[in-house]
């Protein structure tokens, strides 16, 4: 638990709504920050009053033109990919599995590279939209997780083993991915290193509604099955005697973790390790049930990536370093955490 100071000078203990409320609170705290740091940076006064439209006009044309899609982007692709990881590893009892780890993204960074070959001309110019980018990518992270799913359904394959799937569909896609930036020209093999790092910083209005509302049709359907998720804290006989579908209930929450993994990598590329790590943060400070659970993961994972832009911004102004490399950094060790926290278990 949480224990702050109160005005007796007594220890105040948070209960799980209030933690909520504290994590609500801090991601509210970095997107002022987010918007008010750039090349011309902003008071919190400034900011807010550009937010509500009573600013100076070129605040408000800084702040709702050029900061607030990026911010908005960032918010809402974190979020969906820390609720995708969360239920993934509800999904297969496994504290190791998220997007990457399923071959989600890798599949989808499969479509970019597919896409950039096709429409790319001899003097490595796209000869269509680079808005169809996303479309590509989103297919082919579902293509890779159907590929997934009718494997398990063909071989009624227990948790451990759809992991395995992925892991070996990922590491064909990789492959793949591999051998197109190295043949590719250059334009190919630029664009698809900026997607494949993890970026927000070209993001529009239009990729923001249209993210903004896949998740608003998919997150609502993943919280009406926490209840779902507690039941598969259980054994497998347990939770099926207490009346629930296991494998059909698995194969559920492996589709929404896709479709929430597939919307937020189509706009923001693969940003690593935020599936990963924002779920087990959530369990460390909410605990519990899965739903307090899930509505803390997904504003961890918006912290982290709002964080992970701004730190990008400050740091290596005025390049656009991708907040990728952010996420990577304080991923990577905690996974390597959490594999030797599993180990010494098992020893």
């Amino acid at each position: 638990m949480t224990a702050l100071s109160g005005t007796s000078g007594l220890p105040v203990t948070l209960g799980r709504g209030g933690k909520v409320a504290l994590l609500a609170l801090t991601v509210i705290v970095l997107a002022v920050a987010s918007v008010g740091f750039g090349s011309s940076s902003m008071s919190p006064g400034r900011v807010l009053l550009a937010i509500i439209g009573e600013g100076a006009r070129s605040d408000t044309v800084i702040v709702w033109s050029l900061r607030m899609p990026r911010l908005l982007m960032a918010a809402l692709s974190g979020s969906a990919l820390a609720l995708a990881g969360f239920v993934l590893q509800r999904a297969t009892r496994n504290a190791l599995a998220a997007p990457s780890v399923l071959g989600i993204v890798d599949g989808a960074a499969f479509g970019v590279m597919i896409f950039l070959f096709i429409f790319s001309n001899e003097s490595n110019a796209l000869t269509v939209s680079i808005l169809w980018q996303p479309l590509a990518a989103a297919s082919g992270a579902l293509v890779f997780a159907l590929a997934i799913i009718l494997l398990a359904v063909r071989t009624g394959a227990p948790p451990l083993r759809i992991i395995l799937y992925g892991v070996a569909l990922g590491a064909l896609a990789k492959a793949g991915v591999t051998l197109f930036m190295i043949d590719g020209p250059v334009h190919r093999a630029s664009q698809a290193a900026i997607w494949l790092a993890g970026s927000v910083h070209q993001a529009r209005w239009s990729d923001v509604s249209t993210l903004a509302c896949v998740l608003a049709l998919i997150v609502p359907l993943t919280m009406l099955l926490t209840r779902r998720m507690d039941q598969l804290e259980l054994d497998e006989q347990s939770a099926a005697a207490t009346g629930l579908p296991v494998r059909a209930t698995q194969l559920m929450l492996f589709a929404l973790a896709t479709c929430l993994t597939a919307a937020a990598v189509s706009f923001s590329g693969a940003i690593g390790f935020v599936g990963l790590v924002a779920p087990h943060a959530a369990r460390l400070a909410i605990g519990g049930r899965a739903l307090p659970q899930a509505v803390a993961a997904a504003l961890i994972g918006a912290a982290m990536v709002v964080a992970a832009d701004l730190v990008v911004r400050v740091a290596f102004a005025p390049l656009e370093v991708p907040a990728g490399a952010v996420t990577a950094v304080v991923g990577a060790p905690y996974f390597l955490f959490i594999l030797l926290r599993a180990g010494r278990v098992h020893a």
